[in-house]
């Protein structure tokens, strides 16, 4: 069952981000359906559902990957998010992270955030440029966010795989974006890592909007934050975890498999 539009025009500009009536058709299969919500500035929210509720393309919607059939996507004052392409949203102010991570594992953990400060140069001119002092501080500080300090001497090649995945949230952060998107971050981590992403996500989101895509109950609990449940392309519930869990809608649909 679809969730009706109850969003009103003048708060487009009021959120980070205003999804209404956002539908996505691939081949028939109706991957979203009417899908509406709102992330307000400064909020974190996790985002369940089982597979194939369409967790993967509202992040595609989102960040121009995939166009809407129909429905509004706008940014924080009212930038239309479906008249841009991948780039441009990612200069905006929107970063994507996806559940592989990606870094420069022949680069070493420092390097690999400055290049990540230095997106719109390559690689060679990035590496035999000086830093300036803002640029320093700036990673630093970033090092010191996902707990990787001690390791900025070394090659990201040799990280665990959860401190790869704080590499790349690092990454992410260095271009200071408004709303990070960030993809089943604790998938394959140990617990202790678990519990470590949900301190840095909690921490991040004190100066960052952040959605996250996540199966595991226990680290969304460990978030403390709202959670919309997806099923079949729309908004099933919305709420805190004990909210959604006690949903019978959601039992069936999906925690009770």
């Amino acid at each position: 069952m679809a969730q009706h539009s109850t969003l009103k025009d003048g708060q487009k500009d009021s959120h980070i981000l205003y999804l209404d009536g956002v539908s996505v058709s691939f081949d028939g299969f109706k991957a979203l359906n009417n899908l509406s919500f709102v992330i307000e500035p400064g909020e974190m929210r996790a985002i369940i559902g089982p597979n194939g509720a369409g967790k993967t393309t509202m992040m595609d919607v989102i960040t121009g990957k995939t166009k809407p059939d129909v429905g509004e996507v706008f940014f924080k004052n009212g930038i239309d998010l479906t008249k841009h392409d991948e780039a441009f949203i990612a200069n905006l102010g929107i970063g994507r992270k996806f559940q592989k991570p990606t870094v420069y594992e022949s680069q070493t953990v420092f390097h690999n955030l400055e290049l990540s400060l230095k997106g719109d140069k390559g690689v060679m001119t990035t590496l035999f440029s000086a830093l300036n002092d803002a640029e320093v501080a700036r990673i630093m500080e970033i090092l010191g966010v996902i707990r990787l300090t001690e390791k900025a001497g070394d090659l990201a090649g040799s990280l665990s795989h959860g401190q790869k995945q704080w590499l790349e949230i690092g990454m992410l952060l260095m271009q200071d974006p408004d709303l990070l998107l960030v993809d089943e971050p604790v998938a394959g981590m140990t617990d202790a890592e678990t519990e470590q992403t949900a301190i840095l996500l909690r921490e991040i989101s004190k100066t960052h909007s952040v959605v996250v895509v996540e199966h595991d109950m226990e680290f969304i609990r460990a978030l403390n934050t709202k959670v919309t449940v997806l099923h079949e392309g729309s908004v099933l519930a919305e709420g805190s975890l004990d909210v959604v869990q006690n949903n019978q809608r959601v039992v069936d649909v999906y925690l009770g498999r």
